[in-house]
């Protein structure tokens, strides 16, 4: 039997296949630890897992590492060689989760013998791999958050997303918290800001007049001093009179 698992990030499609590329069984699972558990029991119905290998589209993630730790050979297939394969089942360049689990399932029949096995990681190293997986889902999560907030700012309070340098550093998130609003930071002085920020062991150089000019609600002031105004030429006496051409 020949599994093919296309990873995906909400659902997965599965395919078993047989040793003639007859499809045995195929399924769909969620991206839940129900879904992983019913799909490895469903999997033990086909045969011993060290008797059946699985074709996936990644090299890392929870399915590589839930199928080595139940005993399944995992050959990962990399996307631009899948990609160059899918030929050869025909000229239609669609993608389903059904139709590329078979196709991954048919590939590791057909070249499972050229595919790499990875051996299972040691306990410690998946360990490890899931601090660094929960790690960069902590990261994207918080920019993704910073730029939501940047742009309602920009939106409706410029001043209060540039007083800090930092917008997502923890005397900013202190700031708008307690002011959250251009209205609620209308009578704020230099003096009363300076000294909130000391109480919060600001450690940045710029005085209190310059934060508060900063986060002063409204339109932002120019950088440049405009020069004197400017009157219109008074035109030649050899131009002609307008309306006389």
């Amino acid at each position: 039997m020949f599994i093919g698992w296309d990873w995906a990030t909400e659902t997965h499609g599965m395919t078993v296949m047989g040793a003639s590329g007859k499809r045995v069984d195929r399924w769909e699972l969620a991206h839940t630890e129900e879904g992983f558990a019913k799909t490895l029991a469903r999997l033990r119905r086909h045969g011993t897992p060290a008797d059946l290998p699985v074709a996936i589209e990644t090299t890392r993630g929870l399915a590589v590492d839930r199928l080595p730790a139940a005993g399944h050979p995992v050959m990962p297939v990399r996307p631009n060689a899948f990609h160059a394969m899918r030929p050869r089942w025909g000229s239609s360049e669609a993608k389903t989760d059904a139709g590329d689990s078979m196709k991954l399932a048919d590939s590791l029949r057909a070249d499972g013998h050229l595919l790499p096995c990875p051996e299972p990681a040691e306990q410690a190293t998946l360990a490890l791999q899931s601090l660094t997986r929960n790690r960069a889902d902590h990261v994207e999560a918080r920019v993704a958050a910073v730029n939501q907030l940047a742009a309602l700012l920009d939106e409706h309070w410029p001043g209060g997303k540039a007083v800090f340098a930092s917008l997502d550093s923890d005397i900013a998130m202190a700031f708008l918290e307690r002011y959250p609003t251009p209205a609620s930071a209308a009578k704020l002085t230099a003096t009363c800001l300076e000294a909130w920020c000391k109480r919060r062991h600001y450690s940045g150089k710029k005085p209190g007049s310059v934060l508060a000019d900063t986060a002063a609600p409204g339109p932002q002031r120019s950088t440049t001093t405009p020069g004197p105004a400017r009157s219109a030429p008074t035109p030649p006496a050899s131009w002609p009179a307008p309306g006389s051409a």
